[in-house]
């Protein structure tokens, strides 16, 4: 072959070497500006009862799936139920006493009253007329002074029980104060917030999980005496499942709220994981150690929450991953 086909054979090879590294590098760049490297969130939450007792069962087992409002454990409720008792049998008396106020006296009560009013009344009247009795005898001094005192006392301690008895009428007639009923309505309020708080503290004795998720630890047994709030079981959350990436500034401006993204883990090799942005904090971050990216380590980068869509449960917490953008290309 002629030296100058052979040239120029060597020059389009080189020429096509040089295009093919070009776009190997570019498409290496362009996919790095479209991988975000991160871990799935660790979210945890320490479940107890909020009223102290002796755990009567506990009903999951470690590596269990619970759900939202399952029953988890159980405490000894007969102290709880005996003050819930004593409150209730008080607030019935306490409501007995108020609607005995409100309703004022008995038409019974009243008519004693009225009586009473009218014998004080006839024995001061005829306690007057005997006064004026003596008072005659004694200007004859028919009488001695001494029986003139001693009718004048009785008039004036029959004029005062007269007097009694009409203001008892009185009060018997007009009822209950409103300043006593008011009181009394305050107490009974205060009996029936007293019971509510019972039957909540009686409804408390049921630890139930808060969200769906997973059982990772069984802190007490059967018959452990807790305090109120005292760990019993600690829950691994699993609904939604939250990715905590990061992307450094220049790349922050490709992402959103709301966008959607695909998530891929070495748990699952080939398989991708529709999810996308919820948050992206607002301020900057130096890059946790545990996070590796195209970027040296103490470059500021910005925290993003992904949530991802994960109907197979595969995604476990602390699991590193890699978000791919809009139009990224898996690596290989």
């Amino acid at each position: 072959m002629p030296p100058s086909i052979l040239r120029y054979c060597a020059a389009a090879l080189g020429a096509v070497i040089i295009i093919v590294v070009f776009f190997r590098v570019r498409g290496t760049g362009d996919e790095a500006a479209a991988v975000l490297h991160g871990n799935v969130e660790i979210r945890q939450v320490d479940t107890g009862f909020r009223v102290g007792g002796r755990i009567a069962a506990v009903l999951a087992e470690e590596g269990e799936r619970v759900q939202a409002g399952q029953v988890l454990a159980r405490l000894d409720t007969d102290l709880l139920e005996a003050e819930t008792d004593r409150i209730r049998a008080q607030l019935a008396q306490q409501e007995a006493t108020l609607q005995r106020l409100e309703r004022g006296y008995r038409s019974e009560e009243i008519a004693g009253a009225r009586a009473d009013a009218a014998a004080a009344a006839a024995l001061a009247e005829n306690a007057r007329i005997n006064l004026h009795r003596v008072e005659a005898m004694r200007s004859s001094n028919a009488i001695s002074q001494k029986e003139l005192d001693n009718a004048r006392g009785t008039y004036r301690n029959a004029a005062a029980k007269h007097k009694a008895a009409r203001e008892q009428l009185a009060l018997v007639s007009a009822g209950y104060r409103e300043e006593e009923i008011l009181a009394q309505r305050a107490v009974v309020a205060a009996t029936r917030a007293s019971l509510q708080q019972a039957i909540i503290h009686l409804n408390d004795a049921e630890l139930k999980a808060p969200q769906d998720g997973v059982v990772l630890t069984r802190a007490r047994e059967a018959g452990a005496i807790v305090d109120t709030g005292q760990t019993v079981y600690t829950l691994s959350l699993v609904n939604p499942v939250w990715l905590r990436v990061y992307v450094d500034e220049p790349r922050l401006g490709r992402i959103r709220p709301g966008m959607r993204v695909e998530a891929e883990t070495d748990a699952a090799p080939g398989r991708r994981f529709a999810g996308h942005v919820g948050y992206i904090a607002p301020a900057a971050e130096f890059t946790p150690k545990n996070v590796e990216t195209y970027e040296v380590r103490t470059s500021l980068v910005y925290r993003i929450r992904v949530q991802i869509e994960d109907p197979d449960n595969i995604m476990r917490q602390g699991m590193p991953v890699r978000v791919f953008l809009p139009d990224a290309e898996q690596p290989s």
